[in-house]
């Protein structure tokens, strides 16, 4: 891009240099590993698609157009911040997630992969029993994109989704209006499983969901510089924590909201297993029915336990 210095963020050229579609994304790509960004050559199409205002494929036959002057100075800025490590999904606005788009703003954590076993299992349980309808509660919704998914396959499925965070349960509205879920998935602001009064159903809940902040402390500390300086400090880690302290919170309130013979799913991190398992077992009144994973994945990351 014309008048641009590299080092700053963007593409540098001499005036007889074109700076074409497909030029654009083997520079940007190159300074993406460079500084570490995270997605290299895929973030690179993604944020140039964004400043073209095209999909993302239809850059695949425009190798040799040259981007308008606007488009160029507009992929600029996004370069330039990628380069400082926002978040991609920050800057596109949005996170594909179980096949499904959401939108993404700071106020919340970028959905990710791993969280897509907690979905799976949710709806696995609900599939088993098709004619029973399962309520479901969402502790910690973040962009909804658990709750949303969840009622999204699992037709049998409604779902409280909670969120400590005001400026987070109005991104997870606005996405469960984006996929037209208003009637099966309710936002509401809630410290765990403390809800405003009248949404616990008689009976408690069928199942309760959360993918709770469980990095420690001094995890938290060395993680990159795109989740640590972006992301919501408070989905991820709580201050001073050892990474099991919603797991404490789940097993010793859960039960209030939970019926008898329901189940509890949350995603743990990586290790966390045993130590996740000790914590239902030493609060008391729960069965461990098992751990979950995708198959690609190495390591268990959704936990089952059925209150007894």
């Amino acid at each position: 891009m014309a008048d641009v210095n590299p080092q700053a963020g963007g593409c540098s050229t001499t005036q007889q240099e074109v700076w074409t579609v497909g030029r654009l994304l083997q520079w940007t790509t190159g300074w993406f590993q460079q500084k570490q960004v995270e997605g290299g050559r895929l973030a690179a199409e993604l944020l140039l698609a964004r400043a073209m205002n095209c999909r993302k494929i239809e850059l695949y036959t425009r190798y040799d157009q040259e981007p308008t002057g606007e488009q160029r100075a507009a992929f600029r800025e996004l370069v330039r911040s990628a380069g400082a490590h926002t978040p991609i999904a920050y800057l596109l606005g949005f996170r594909e997630f179980f096949s499904l788009e959401f939108e993404v703003t700071p106020a919340v954590l970028v959905p990710r992969p791993e969280t897509e076993a907690l979905v799976q299992r949710a709806i696995d349980l609900c599939r088993e029993m098709p004619d029973q309808p399962w309520r479901i509660l969402d502790v910690g919704t973040g962009t909804g994109c658990v709750a949303v998914a969840i009622a999204k396959y699992a037709k049998n499925a409604s779902v409280v989704a909670g969120d400590i965070s005001g400026e987070a349960a109005a991104v997870a509205r606005r996405n469960v209006e984006r996929h037209g879920l208003d009637e099966r998935v309710r936002v509401v602001e809630a410290d765990c499983t403390a809800l405003p009064a009248g949404i616990t159903p008689a009976g408690g809940f069928d199942l309760v969901v959360s993918n709770p902040p469980y990095i420690s402390e001094e995890l938290y500390r060395t993680l990159p510089p795109h989740i640590r300086d972006h992301e919501p400090k408070i989905a991820l880690a709580l201050d001073g924590s050892d990474g099991l302290v919603m797991y404490r919170r789940l097993a010793a309130e859960a039960p209030a909201v939970l019926r008898q013979q329901g189940r509890l799913l949350a995603e743990i991190g990586s290790g966390q297993l045993t130590s996740v398992v000790e914590t239902f077992e030493a609060a008391g009144g729960w069965s461990y029915m098992g751990a979950h994973r995708d198959p690609t994945d190495p390591h268990e990351r959704v936990v089952e336990f059925l209150r007894d």
